[in-house]
């Protein structure tokens, strides 16, 4: 006894093998997107690290010793290259007051302190510059 009339049947092959193919393609580009959001989490997570390594390094420079002129560099987590580099900073100062004022006069010198992190295949860096105070010796 055939208790489905004959003119419903089901979907053919054709229309099985159709929407197979538009949810094959769309699962494609769904996972297209979703590796691209990944991809670019991951890239947001190294320029935090790298940005948090250079702010602590230059809160940490003129603080354990006094800042000089030169070089520094190091390696962080075995990915984050760093490298410090202090130089002194000349300001020319104008006539505010009518008198001129020599730099040398001065208790303080002024240093560009650039810390310099890289990462990566892709040679990523990130650059932070910040001028600096330091008592004269």
């Amino acid at each position: 006894m055939n208790l489905v009339p004959n003119n419903q049947r089901g979907f053919s092959l054709l229309e099985i093998l159709i929407a197979f193919s538009i949810m094959a393609l769309s699962l494609g580009i769904l996972l297209k997107i979703f590796s691209g959001g990944v991809n670019t989490a991951q890239v947001s997570e190294n320029y935090t690290v790298a940005i948090q390594i250079a702010e602590s390094l230059m809160s940490q420079a003129g603080v354990a010793a006094p800042l000089q002129a030169g070089e520094t560099s190091g390696v962080e987590q075995d990915k984050y290259e760093w490298l410090l580099r202090v130089t002194p900073h000349n300001l020319s100062f104008g006539n505010f007051t009518g008198a001129k004022l020599d730099a040398a006069q001065l208790p303080v010198t002024l240093f560009k302190v650039s810390v310099i992190v890289s990462w990566g295949d892709d040679n990523r860096r990130l650059e932070l510059t910040k001028l600096k105070l330091a008592a004269t010796e």
